[in-house]
């Protein structure tokens, strides 16, 4: 299966029934989330897709996405798609992350893709891509990399 064809499928691909309602559970929990505007868009194994919706409050002053608003939603995804993974008795924290922002963020909305690299005992690498969506357009505006920890016997309450 050549690289394409196994990223649709892997974007498409969703969660099981009980791995995305823990996930939709926390996000929930988010109060930043929240108070963003942001929500989840789509949830499979090792994958999460956060959408954030253009409006004034998470813009800067030349009316594009805020760096905040856009690092926030990539951290997010991350951490969630390595979630998906994780045991059911378990939490997430993130340890580290590293953002580029390689263009103006802008459009309808941006939408964060967190997408798992390598998923460890302990520690787990996520892929970070943001991209900018006007229409049917889908720009790249933010690329970077994560580290997450797994805390077992630590339920995500």
């Amino acid at each position: 299966m050549d690289d394409r064809k196994q990223d649709d499928t892997q974007r498409h691909e969703q969660a099981a029934p009980n791995v995305r309602a823990r996930i939709r559970e926390s996000f929930e929990r988010q109060g930043l989330m929240r108070h963003l505007g942001a929500r989840l868009a789509h949830i499979g194994p090792g994958r999460v897709h956060i959408v954030l919706p253009a409006r004034p409050e998470v813009t800067q002053q030349h009316g594009y996405f805020h760096a905040g608003a856009t690092s926030a939603i990539a951290d997010s995804a991350g951490g969630y798609a390595a979630f998906t993974l994780f045991p059911d008795d378990s939490s997430v924290l993130t340890v580290e992350y590293k953002i580029n922002l390689l263009a103006p963020a802008e459009g309808d909305h941006i939408e964060a893709v967190g997408t798992v690299l390598k998923s460890g005992r302990t520690l787990t690498v996520c892929n970070l891509e943001v991209f900018g969506v006007r229409g049917e357009e889908r720009r790249l505006v933010a690329a970077g990399q994560q580290t997450l920890i797994c805390l077992p016997g630590r339920p995500d309450q």
